[in-house]
């Protein structure tokens, strides 16, 4: 029997069956996506009808809040003469209902009745002119009459009588309000009766488009396997839909035919296309290549040609046998040659790790200890970039071609096995030393490495200006397992290159603790809610009278994974992962929340000063989110001071620049935080605005601590030059404020004056501060009025 025949036989009710299966599991999958999207959609049809009964709820409870409130019913309620007030008033009182609605034709009665269901007043909006409040409203009246309640609203739908929403108070008629429940007997009950038409109209719609009616009982659906759901529209009182079958499967009979047609069609036009394919590709070239291939390996032929041979699966096997043992052959020429790194020679990245595992786990079991230097060539970009790839593959052939001659002298001389030398990356080599604990191979494997570097690396007669990072890590001290060795390694690597290049360094605990924390700080700043873990508080700023003219808001972060995490520790891993922005947005929104404490306690003068980071400068939604925060809580623009590290002039962009100058447009204080911390110039102080400069309290200690006070007059009364007020930072000593002040600086911050405070501890330092420089200036008052 040929392949083609075998494939027909065996493919055809395979792949018939196949469509078949598929056709069903696609109806009854698309049957229940129907049916749930059916029943969210019924779901939703009733919980806009709630909705829409709701706020007809509402309507009814607003209609008598108004009539409360109008005066028409207050002098219906206390004008005695019961004539004038029939006549009279209860016209106006009946003006007043119909002014209540916006439809002149829609229902709205109101009924006034007493204790003992007397009708004092019964007014509905109809085309009855002699109407009278009908049965079911007084058999409610006589129900809220016995019950405690004051006030309630029903749904009355009984057959044959308006379905309306009833709104009832009982109101006292003497003091017009709601009467204590022992005094209820000589109360009025009100009742405002509204049709809720929308609502009816909905239940009609929803009627007309499921064939069934919209249920209202005093408790919810039951739960079936029915298309059907159900509504909370009030205290015992449910909206309830049940669907019929039938309606389900009429949408289903036309997706079974399509699908019926579609399964057939798609197996016909499958087999018949498997077939010809099969036939193209398969069979017959699998006929001509087994009668070629025999011809050639039985040397009956020098070249392939056609032979006419019988039995081709069996000899097809014979053939495949033959080639996989030759692909056996191949393959390990191959994998010989894919252990090799193709530009230096040495072992690439697969086989180091593949052997260097293997020597983890020995190293693990026998007690013995194996080091792995990663080893990281520094400046080799800018080697490429400038002299070209070239230079730089020859360079890393030269290195490779000299670490392995250091390398195997160093372990030969020792009497040590060979170490393992590959190239994982780019400029990224690793060097695996099976050495004794302690016997100096690993120093001495690296500084042979460093020498290297000592004045440039020379290739071909030419020196370049490279260097390496060296990190080491001890198997099993540091790591128990190839990756995490390598991890390590390479974080001791990055610890040497942040310590000044050339050198090498040992990965420690400490490393590893720090690697941690920076991985929870970062971790727990994408889960954590602001409002829970973070807080702020407020540094006081004062002038040389001792007045408080403002606070800055300090950021302070509590996590109950981590503990305290101070600003120095999390705002850098905040910028550099792209998380300050919902900081900056919570800091922003918080402080303004709090803005009018601190104006209660300092005055409404005070100045609330905002850091912000310079990464969020350059967003465009920044200027747009102050003022919301502004508006939302009611400020002036005036009260809000942004400070910007001095950072921010550094790269100033277009954007930056057009954020600033809308901040400004809008009437917010800036002012340039961290004065001469080592980026602001001369330059940019007369170039970039501010109305505010803090000068940083590393440079007032310095000033101040060398009595530098012409310098600092200087730069005061530069920036006076400017019209730009100046803050020092840091006083937290009597002779750096006397200094300062000396100086002609306008405003003072620090420990002297007052740490930073939360809130509520802020108001209590303001009343201590505020009774003791009261009792100040009564003596001077007295010392005074003395002389």
């Amino acid at each position: 029997m040929t392949l083609g025949k075998r494939a027909l036989i065996l493919i055809f009710p395979v792949v018939l069956a196949g469509y078949l299966l598929a056709a069903v599991s696609v109806h009854v999958t698309q049957s229940r996506s129907i049916r749930a999207l059916e029943h969210a959609k019924l779901s939703q049809r009733l919980e806009h009808a709630a909705a829409v009964f709701q706020n007809e709820i509402g309507r009814s409870k607003g209609f008598l809040n108004a009539l409360l409130n109008s005066n028409s019913l207050r002098q219906y309620i206390s004008e005695t003469d019961r004539n004038y007030r029939a006549n009279a008033l209860g016209v106006r009182l009946q003006e007043s209902v119909k002014s209540l609605s916006d439809d002149p034709m829609g229902y709205v009665s109101l009924a006034i009745l007493t204790s003992d269901l007397q009708s004092e007043y019964y007014f509905e909006n109809s085309w009855d002119p002699f109407a009278e409040i009908d049965e079911a409203q007084l058999n409610l009246s006589r129900r809220l009459i016995r019950e405690e309640k004051l006030a309630d609203w029903t749904y009355l739908s009984d057959a044959g009588q308006k379905a309306r929403i009833v709104y009832s108070y009982f109101l006292d008629p003497v003091t017009f309000t709601r009467p204590l429940p022992s005094k209820k007997s000589g109360a009025l009950l009100i009742q405002v009766a509204i049709q809720p038409d929308r609502f009816l109209d909905m239940q009609e719609t929803l009627k007309q488009e499921y064939g069934a009616d919209v249920v209202l009982q005093p408790w919810p659906l039951a739960v079936t396997d029915d298309l059907s759901a159900s509504v909370h529209l009030g205290p015992s009182l449910y909206a309830t839909l049940t669907v019929s079958s039938d309606h389900f499967d009429q949408l289903m009979a036309q997706q079974k035919l399509l699908l019926a047609l579609g399964a057939v069609a798609m197996s016909l036009f499958s087999i018949w296309l498997i077939i010809v394919l099969i036939r193209r590709f398969i069979t017959d070239p699998i006929a001509t290549l087994d009668a070629n291939v025999m011809a050639v390996m039985v040397g009956a032929h020098d070249e392939i040609r056609n032979m006419a041979e019988k039995g081709e699966i069996g000899r097809l096997t014979e053939n495949i046998r033959e080639l996989h043992r030759q692909s056996e052959q191949s393959l390990k020429l191959v994998q010989r040659s894919s252990w090799t790194d193709t530009l230096t020679g040495i072992s690439n990245r697969g086989h180091f790790n593949a052997v260097a595992a293997g020597i983890v786990r020995e190293a693990i079991v026998s007690g013995e200890k194996c080091s792995l230097l990663f080893i990281d060539i520094d400046n080799f970009k800018f080697v490429n970039d400038k002299h070209g790839h070239e230079i730089g593959d020859e360079l890393l052939k030269t290195l490779a071609t000299r670490i392995a001659m250091n390398v195997e002298a160093i372990t030969e001389r020792r009497g040590q096995k060979p170490a393992i030398l590959a190239r994982l990356s780019g400029d990224e080599f690793a060097v695996l030393v099976r050495s004794r604990p302690g016997d100096g191979t690993v120093r001495e494997v690296s500084a042979a490495i460093l020498a290297l570097f000592e004045d440039g690396f020379e290739v071909s007669g030419k020196s370049y200006p490279v260097t390496a990072s060296i990190g080491a890590a001890i198997c099993p001290d540091d790591a128990t397992n190839l990756a995490e060795l390598i991890s390590n390694a390479d974080a001791a690597m990055y610890q040497a290159k942040t310590s000044g290049k050339n050198r090498s360094s040992r990965f420690s605990r400490a490393l590893h603790d720090k690697r941690t924390r920076l991985r929870q700080i970062q971790d727990e700043l994408r889960s954590l809610d602001p409002d829970e873990q973070f807080h702020l508080v407020y540094m006081p700023i004062v002038n040389t009278d001792g007045r408080v003219t403002g606070c800055e808001a300090l950021l302070r972060w509590y996590s109950p994974v981590l503990g305290n995490v101070t600003p120095d520790e999390f705002v850098p891993i905040a910028e550099s992962s792209g998380l300050f922005t919902k900081i900056d947005w919570w800091v922003i929104n918080q402080a303004m929340s709090d803005c009018r404490q601190l104006k209660a306690l300092f005055g409404p003068d005070t100045i609330l000063a905002i850091n912000i980071s310079s990464a969020e400068l350059h967003s465009k939604a920044i200027a747009d989110y102050f003022s919301d925060c502004l508006n939302r809580h009611g400020l002036q623009p005036q009260s809000i001071e942004i400070e910007l590290t001095e950072t921010f002039a550094v790269k100033f962009s277009d954007q930056l620049r057009r954020n600033i100058d809308e901040l400004r447009q809008k009437g917010f204080r800036l002012s340039i935080d961290d004065f001469g911390a080592g980026y602001t110039s001369v330059q940019q102080i007369i170039e970039y605005t501010a109305d505010t400069i803090k000068l940083d309290r590393a440079l007032v200690s310095n000033l101040t601590a060398s009595q530098s006070l012409p310098v600092l007059r200087a730069l005061i009364a530069l920036c006076h030059a400017k019209d730009v007020a100046v803050v020092g930072e840091g006083v937290d000593t009597p002779e750096k404020l006397s200094m300062l002040t000396a100086a002609g600086c306008d405003l003072f911050q620090g420990y002297l004056i007052s740490k930073p405070l939360p809130l509520e501890d802020l108001g209590i330092w303001a009343l201590t501060r505020t009774a003791r420089y009261g009792n100040e200036k009564d003596d001077r008052k007295n010392q005074q009025a003395i002389a």
